[in-house]
């Protein structure tokens, strides 16, 4: 197993990233701490884990709420002794920000992603780092999306907001490295099965059907594909593995 015993962290569990990642993760042997703002879709991500024979404990945490988070890894080391991974999946709510052109869109309304991800992403980051450094290991990551590197229309302040977590996943890593703590983020392209993406369907291509939909975003991609939850899923397993172990400040498209 390649996370056996690793104690993981995950933020937005409750979000289909998120649950699919803290899925994989122990299957792969790792003791699970799920967290999210909503405590249902959470403890079902639990339940799964439990039903299936691994381990995991789901928590009502906001990632943007500092002492929340602080309390929440003091209870995790406290119960597990230490902080191995932790993973930043957290979604904020879109549906006033995507779909109306930047020349349209309030600036409060712009900047709420860019403040909110790069928020969340460093307190969880900069508190789980505080935990690991102790013992000079651990893996701190997080995901972005494609926006962060391509021009798309209707996205509001989300591409900004990914390019944020980008560089502070650079900067986090050079200051970390030496202590023995890898970053890296996790790019993956538009997902047909998230809520996200049929979501995004609905406000930029209302008048085509899911199917055509998920044609055009594998048409985007260099397989001519569209990536699976199960894929990101994977690949993130193996990035908090000690088989990505040459791998930080980095992301993975």
């Amino acid at each position: 197993m390649m996370l056996k015993d690793k104690v993981v962290v995950i933020y937005g569990a409750g979000g289909a990233i998120g649950g699919a990642a803290a899925r994989a993760f122990a299957s792969e042997g790792a003791r699970l701490f799920v967290t999210g703002r909503h405590r249902e879709p959470v403890d079902a991500v639990a339940g799964d884990i439990v039903s299936a024979g691994g381990s995991a404990e789901a928590a009502t945490i906001d990632a943007l709420d500092e002492q929340a988070v602080d309390q929440h890894l003091h209870y995790v080391t406290h119960r597990a002794g230490r902080v191995d991974i932790s993973l930043n999946a957290v979604g904020i709510p879109d549906s006033q920000i995507l779909g109306v052109p930047l020349l349209e869109l309030d600036a409060e309304k712009f900047s709420l992603p860019v403040t909110a991800y790069a928020r969340s992403y460093f307190l969880t980051a900069r508190l789980a780092a505080r935990r690991m450094i102790a013992n000079r290991s651990g893996v701190i990551m997080t995901i972005t999306a494609l926006p962060s590197r391509t021009g798309t229309t209707l996205n509001g302040g989300y591409g900004p907001a990914m390019a944020a977590k980008e560089a502070l996943t650079r900067d986090l890593s050079a200051e970390l490295a030496p202590h023995g703590i890898r970053v890296v983020s996790l790019r993956p392209h538009g997902i047909p099965e998230t809520p996200t993406m049929k979501h995004v369907h609905e406000l930029k291509s209302p008048g085509i059907t899911d199917e055509q939909f998920a044609e055009f975003l594998a048409r985007t991609t260099h397989p001519r594909r569209a990536t699976t939850l199960a894929e990101v899923a994977n690949v993130a397993v193996f990035m908090a593995s000690d088989q990505a172990s040459g791998m930080t400040g980095t992301t993975v498209t």
